[in-house]
């Protein structure tokens, strides 16, 4: 069996099975149009912690815990923790899960950690080097905002194009015990730099990222859109997700009858008043467990490519305006039927 695939993808020697998930967000999620989705909405946005980078801590440990009890399994089972967030030295990651005390890869994707998390995870279990993983990432609105923008104090007026930070984290426990969904194939995005200045509008950094590497994957596996009943992306919210379509049709590949955004289905933009939609690590990870990957499991959809999509930011680039570069991770999950 071919296992590397063109330039950029992998073919998976064998299934890798996403045996439980569980999700984790905050008030304002719950409050839209998916809250009936999660397993758990917290009206606390600290979750009873003293501070946001704490509170995000909370989520993870929270999300894992519940996935792994869904799964009736303890936390000794597992092999390998891949997990990360948008803070500094992936801080809610390492406190929120260090009790676990099992062997832990910290990772950074920025909004498209998921699927790295995801993809390292899967390429471990298909290799024989482990047989239960789990893959958890977080975002929290309160620590990304003061992080890479402004004070929460501030109440700086948001533009249009730009996204909220998901205050959510999704746990996904991956091994070779057969379930309804696997995962069959990754494709690993570049570093995308096209120029764009503006920090405040990452669905436009990120879609280059996104569309090269939906090129690329149906390059690699000689594929169309077509053989995919759903694209999903990450957190492109409406702004980037009309220059990812745009982009695609340059490129031949047209996505229009099927693409799919995390972040415009998990918040009601208008509503909600979250200008172009939702992001972060936590936006992709809650909206994929609780609400697509269901279709998956159902065998509604049979394959569906998933692409958490990630804007580099720092405060340097938000400061002093340098371009912003995007990166994605590409999972190509299909459903298994189960006796």
């Amino acid at each position: 069996m071919q296992i590397q695939m063109g330039a950029d993808s992998l073919c998976l020697p064998k299934p890798v099975y996403i045996m439980q998930t569980a999700s984790v967000v905050g008030k304002l999620e719950g409050e839209g149009p998916l809250g009936d989705c999660f397993d758990m909405i917290c009206t606390d946005d600290r979750f009873g912690a003293d501070s946001w980078e704490r509170a995000e801590s909370e989520m993870q440990k929270e999300s894992l815990t519940l996935a792994l009890g869904k799964a009736g399994m303890d936390g000794e089972q597992l092999r390998y923790l891949f997990a990360g967030d948008l803070l500094g030295q992936t801080i809610a990651s390492s406190f929120g899960l260090m009790e676990f005390q099992r062997p832990f890869f910290g990772l950074y994707g920025a909004c498209s950690t998921v699927g790295e998390a995801l993809s390292l995870a899967a390429m471990s279990v298909a290799a024989g080097y482990a047989d239960l993983v789990a893959a958890v990432t977080s975002s929290h609105f309160g620590g990304a905002e003061r992080q890479f923008r402004f004070p929460i104090e501030y109440a700086n007026q948001r533009p249009l194009c730009s996204t909220w930070t998901v205050t959510g984290s999704g746990a996904y426990i991956l091994g070779t015990v057969k379930s309804g969904a696997k995962i069959t194939g990754i494709t690993t995005g570049k570093i995308m730099d096209l120029g764009i200045r503006d920090a405040q509008n990452m669905g436009a950094a990120m879609a280059p990222a996104a569309s090269a590497l939906i090129l690329n994957h149906m390059k690699d596996f000689e594929r169309s859109p077509k053989d995919y009943d759903a694209i999903i992306t990450g957190d492109l919210g409406s702004v980037g997700s009309e220059i990812l379509a745009e982009l695609c049709s340059i490129g031949g590949c047209d996505i229009t009858d099927n693409h799919y955004d995390c972040g415009m289905e998990i918040f009601d933009a208008d509503e909600q008043h979250t200008c172009a939609g939702g992001s972060g690590c936590g936006c992709s990870a809650v909206t994929l467990a609780s609400y697509y990957l269901p279709r998956v499991i159902s065998g509604k959809w049979k394959r569906i490519l998933f692409i958490p999509t990630g804007a580099l930011l720092s405060p340097v680039s938000f400061n002093e305006g340098n371009s912003v570069p995007g990166i994605a991770h590409g999972v190509v999950i299909e459903h298994e039927e189960v006796a």
